[in-house]
């Protein structure tokens, strides 16, 4: 098993925004990947596309994650975010996606996680604050075997299985 990380930048393949694009719209990713509201958000489709894409760029450190030379996933990193729970200066906000199946609970977040921590301190910032919603117990033990703790609680954040849920915010020094 061969585990790459490419930092993305322009131009972006085209391969990038179908593969965004499909993880986007998985029923398996859905809600764990973006903030619901109710059913019809978790229903909605949506294409990733240049303009949103290069938007992101802007504001978002983002890295491929490659598994045996087949896009995986992506993680990317954004400093002292409006949503950061603990709005402490020079904080990196993280985000994880495993989208490819054949990718999942083969120890690659743990990798992604341990690559982005590394960038983030190798650009000087000493402290990450992440999101994860309260259902996503799998990640949770992930974050705290890699040192993240709790520092709050944002109830009936996300929709999902018919009910609004809390989105625990963690952090940690680096």
């Amino acid at each position: 098993m061969t585990v790459q990380f490419t930092k993305l930048a322009d131009p972006i393949p085209p391969e990038v925004y179908s593969a965004f694009t499909k993880w986007e719209n998985d029923p398996a990713l859905v809600h764990l990947t973006r903030l619901n509201h109710n059913q019809a958000d978790i229903d909605r489709e949506s294409e990733a596309d240049f303009f949103e894409l290069d938007a992101r760029l802007s504001y978002n450190r983002i890295y491929l994650i490659y598994l045996d030379g087949q896009l995986v996933g992506e993680m990317s990193y954004q400093i002292d975010p409006q949503h950061l729970y603990k709005k402490e200066p020079g904080t990196a906000w993280i985000g994880i996606t495993i989208g490819e199946e054949v990718a999942r609970g083969r120890g690659i977040g743990k990798l992604a996680m341990q690559h982005i921590e590394g960038e983030i301190r190798a650009a000087g910032f000493k402290r990450i604050e992440l999101g994860v919603f309260e259902f996503n117990t799998f990640a949770q033990k992930l974050y705290l075997k890699m040192g993240y703790t709790e520092i709050g609680r944002i109830p009936d954040f996300t929709f999902w299985q018919g009910k609004l849920w809390t989105d625990l915010r963690m952090e940690k020094y680096i």
